[in-house]
């Protein structure tokens, strides 16, 4: 199973969430970490591939979204957990799309990090 890794405050973004969306995110990363695709997760529009994932979870008329990474070999990344206030539209509005783009530079830094400390 590959480990995950949280990217900034993504863990206790999601801690913050009802139960009900916690459980169902969690399952959806367990299935990543296993190496599958939830059936909820699709591409995350504006990236790259299909290696940015996102599930979004409805609970009392509010939106909850988590974004992770399957890119990496031997790591599943958790970049961003959130709660979409806005009312207009679906698209995920564009500073949390820029804060994604941020922690994904990270999350390949750590990785190549990683990669080259156990070589």
């Amino acid at each position: 199973m590959k480990p995950l890794i949280w990217v900034g405050s993504s863990k206790q973004d999601l801690k913050d969430f009802p139960k009900e969306v916690r459980e169902e995110m969690g399952h959806a990363l367990r299935v990543a970490q296993l190496g599958g695709k939830h059936l909820d997760a699709k591409p995350l529009r504006g990236f790259q591939g299909s290696g940015v994932l996102e599930i979004v979870e409805s609970f009392e008329g509010s939106a909850y979204r988590g974004v992770y990474t399957v890119r990496y070999q031997n790591a599943v990344y958790v970049l961003h957990c959130f709660q979409k206030k806005s009312k207009a539209g679906i698209a995920t509005p564009k500073k949390e799309i820029e804060l994604i783009h941020a922690r994904l530079r990270r999350a390949e830094e750590d990785y190549r990090h990683r990669k080259e400390s156990h070589t």
